[in-house]
């Protein structure tokens, strides 16, 4: 993880690896990483189809500047699978968890479906948050653009050689970094007991219909709360004009663009997101 991380660039405050804990919910037993670290209490949501470990590299290089958890909602990565995964349920997940570590006022940053669920929290909780950050998603995405890799994401299953799954991920995002696609895919598979790898999340399809409707009364949620919306340079998902879009109807609103770097721009250039992340949320 340090070596990769170093490799794209990430200062590293600390190597040491994160602890972990676990919290129930509604019936729903939920897992994070705690990455320890001094300052502002931050709290990282990822995307859909991925796992808390994708903020890995990212928090490798905030551990200097604010106090970082990193969650998997469920029926992602290690937390449970569960019958109810609307927005709201997982935003009340985020909130259990700062209660569960004694925070009062956390900073958010979610990713896609992370960032969904970080403006669900912010709209129905703002005096539980103190600034929001989005990565990559405002009303208005290309959903379409998402086509190829939710498909390939549908289609995961058990397989023998994790390197063949690589090999198609490389196949639908060719400009992805190599080693990072390895390492997400290692976060994302288990061993089973026969020796095959199998996926750690629910491969029941999200209910996308109500995830955009969610993603349209995104602004509505966001307040005079300060925000920053970082879009990956190269991103289909989030055109650049929808971005500014955005931005320009958020009182104090900001907004990056990380340069080489497509959707999940906490894997694709690390380094660029933690220093835009240490300007914003640790002034």
């Amino acid at each position: 993880m340090t070596d990769l991380a170093a490799a794209l660039g990430v200062r590293i405050h600390d190597p040491g690896p994160p602890s972990e804990f676990h919290l129930s919910r509604a019936g729903c037993r939920l897992h994070a990483f705690d990455w320890g670290g001094t300052g502002p209490e931050v709290l990282l949501l990822h995307g859909g189809g991925l796992t808390a470990h994708t903020w890995d590299f990212v928090c490798l290089g905030l551990r200097g500047a604010a106090r970082l958890i990193a969650l998997d909602l469920r029926g992602h990565g290690d937390s449970g699978w569960s019958e109810d995964y609307r927005i709201a349920t997982m935003a009340e997940d985020v909130i259990a968890t700062a209660d569960h570590l004694g925070f009062d006022r956390v900073r958010l940053v979610g990713m896609s479906l992370g960032g969904v669920v970080a403006a669900h929290v912010a709209g129905t909780r703002p005096d539980r948050v103190e600034r929001l950050v989005l990565v990559d998603v405002a009303p208005g995405v290309d959903f379409e653009s998402t086509g190829r890799v939710r498909a390939f994401t549908a289609g995961l299953g058990p397989v023998d050689d994790l390197d063949a799954v690589v090999d198609a991920a490389m196949r639908v995002s060719p400009r992805a970094h190599r080693a990072s696609v390895t390492y997400r895919m290692r976060s994302l598979f288990r061993r089973a007991p026969n020796g095959e790898w199998v996926p750690k999340n629910d491969p029941r399809p999200p209910d996308f219909p109500a995830i955009l409707a969610a993603i349209e009364q995104l602004a509505s949620q966001l307040g005079e709360l300060p925000v920053l919306l970082v879009r990956g340079g190269r991103s289909r998902v989030l055109p650049q004009s929808t971005a500014e879009r955005l931005v320009g109807r958020v009182p104090d609103g900001g907004l990056v663009v990380v340069p080489d770097a497509g959707h999940n721009v906490q894997e694709d250039n690390p380094a660029a997101l933690t220093a835009a992340l240490r300007a914003f949320l640790a002034p």
